[in-house]
């Protein structure tokens, strides 16, 4: 408030000092005018900096930026035009009193020099009004804008820890399945996939502090999770990483790719009678970081996040996080491969 108040005083005195500095300027150029019309022009400045300033606080106590556009037109008019009157009046006082009576004045009545005196001064007073509305205008349309833009960035991150509150009880309850399968059958590898589901957990609540994470940060938690699949598949999971070492320190949202890989055993490997493969590619092309995963499997024309929440939060985070920028396809390659692709910008990595 107080730095408004300060840049509005500047615009007062300086544009009241310019219609001194500019009237001056033409009266001593080409009339050469009295030392009684200095005096009268500055007396008449200084009460035109006093005007406009009640004038400013009517503005703000009727609260006239507040109401609608039509209302607004209605109150400048009026506005303008009592303090236009109320200026000339005052001018013309100003000039009985310190005794300045031009000369192509003179044949005019008081009243009528009133009138021109107010008619002089609305042209004043409407170019201050002018400026004044259209400034804070603009101002409220800026703030507007900005506040719009909070909000978005407000909604989409609140958007994205949805999200993310999804995809970690969404793994936890697939993992735990995967451990209760093997209780009975095998309590040593049960014992060796519950410390291989902490090692999990404890990558992906550090990854939940972050919007990204290095693609090797998310690797291993994808190689921890699929030691911990490949305990209950055996010999049916075969596991091929066909990863770009330059990619490594790209930046990916954390535990999206876990989700492919999810998914892809969930939706393609458990639903082979023999198994199958998993096989994750990180590489660049185009200037875009590719990452994909494919797995035996077919979509049969199926857009396989109808039904599951974990490819339609990838498609989601992806929107929010990339702007449009980033996208995610999954589609049958060959007869009995699905890929799921995910194109994102390449970030620059110091």
């Amino acid at each position: 408030m107080l730095k408004s108040n300060s840049k509005y005083w500047w615009c007062q005195v300086i544009g009241w000092s310019l219609n001194i500095a500019i009237s001056a300027f033409f009266a001593n150029t080409f009339i050469k005018a009295p030392k009684l019309f200095y005096i009268s022009l500055m007396l008449c400045c200084l009460a035109g900096l006093i005007i406009t300033h009640i004038m400013r606080l009517n503005i703000r106590s009727l609260k006239v930026l507040e109401k609608p556009i039509k209302n607004q037109v209605y109150y400048f008019i009026v506005i303008t035009l009592v303090f236009a009157i109320l200026f000339g009046v005052i001018n013309e006082s100003i000039d009985y009193l310190i005794g300045y009576n031009p000369v192509r004045l003179q044949k005019y009545t008081k009243p009528e020099r009133i009138f021109l005196s107010s008619f002089n001064a609305l042209w004043l007073i409407l170019i201050w009004n002018l400026i004044y509305y259209t400034y804070h205008f603009v101002e409220r349309n800026r703030t507007q804008e900005l506040d719009k833009l909070k909000l978005e960035a407000t909604v989409k991150s609140l958007e994205l820890k949805t999200i993310k509150s999804h995809i970690n009880p969404h793994f936890i309850f697939n993992a735990l399945n995967s451990i209760r399968a093997l209780v009975d059958e095998n309590p040593g590898r049960a014992r060796s996939a519950i410390t291989e589901l902490s090692n999990i957990l404890r990558s992906s609540m550090r990854a939940e502090q972050l919007e990204t994470v290095p693609l090797q940060q998310e690797l291993d938690i994808v190689k921890d999770y699929l030691a911990l699949e490949h305990m209950r598949f055996e010999e049916r999971l075969k596991i091929e990483m066909k990863i770009d070492p330059d990619t490594l320190n790209q930046p990916i949202p954390p535990m999206m790719l876990q989700t492919l890989v999810e998914n892809a055993i969930k939706h393609g490997i458990s639903k082979e009678i023999g198994g199958g493969f998993i096989r994750i590619i990180s590489m660049f092309h185009d200037h875009h970081h590719i990452l994909a995963v494919q797995n035996s499997g077919r979509l049969n024309g199926q857009f396989i996040s109808k039904d599951g929440f974990g490819l339609k939060s990838t498609q989601d985070r992806l929107n929010l996080l990339y702007q449009g920028q980033a996208q995610f396809a999954i589609k049958d390659l060959e007869e009995c491969v699905v890929e799921s692709k995910i194109t994102m910008p390449v970030a620059s990595v110091l």
